[in-house]
């Protein structure tokens, strides 16, 4: 399917103020977000520690809005039980970490999630050629993983296009999104490549206008 010319807008609670985080989650989700984007990072895929399936449940009775999970963590596989439970409705695994990613992708899909494959800077688009069969989402990371607020890779907007491409010729709903250094410079960038779906820290949670700040980033991913 063509890129959506209206892309969905996922906060990523990274970038919140982790003393306040119900809050945070409900100020997004009353602005205008459509998705939750929480990044799990265990200091050993990626050099820094977030925050285990506990976070997830506490957070899940604040909004009913979609948890899109990211799992920056090796391994994975032994988790995705705690964090299906834990509330979230779509579960991303790193095509890096993983050899047997196939059969993970299948496990996530066997919980009644949707199944989210992420891929680093380095990795070619290529390397998604036998699992899209299993794919709801493919989550392009413009940053190396592990830190906000660092800078947009221009280098994956190639990338983004190439496998916008290789979603469509599947015939099935793949949405692409994109996950690192999102402002509407950027977003304006990937949408017009192909995105769908913008996950932003900083320039939404570091801005003093929450709503505003969602609603510069979906208007600019318009124009894509």
């Amino acid at each position: 399917m063509p890129a959506l010319k209206t892309p969905l807008i996922a906060p990523s609670i990274l970038s919140a103020d982790f003393a306040r985080m119900g809050e945070e989650v409900e100020a997004v989700v009353r602005d205008g977000a459509d998705w939750l984007h929480l990044d799990v990072m265990d200091g050993h895929f990626v050099p820094n520690m977030t925050f285990g399936p506990g976070m997830i449940a506490a957070l899940r009775k604040h909004t009913d809005k979609p948890f899109d999970v990211h799992l920056m963590i090796e391994p994975a596989d032994a988790f995705i039980d705690a964090f299906a439970k834990a509330g979230a409705d779509h579960i991303h695994v790193h095509i890096e970490e993983n050899p047997h990613v196939h059969r993970t992708l299948q496990h996530i899909r066997s919980l009644g999630k949707k199944a989210g494959i992420a891929i680093c800077p380095g990795t070619p688009p290529e390397a998604l050629s036998y699992i899209l069969d299993l794919v709801d989402i493919i989550l392009v990371m413009t940053v190396n993983p592990g830190f906000g607020g660092q800078k947009f890779l221009e280098s994956q907007v190639p990338k983004i296009r190439t496998l916008r491409q290789m979603a469509d010729a599947t015939g099935r709903d793949i949405r692409i999104g994109v996950d690192g250094g999102i402002d509407v410079h950027t977003a304006r960038q990937a949408t017009e490549a192909g995105a769908d779906m913008m996950v932003a820290g900083t320039s939404i949670y570091g801005q003093p206008d929450y709503a505003k700040a969602i609603s510069a980033l979906r208007d600019a991913g318009r124009t894509g």
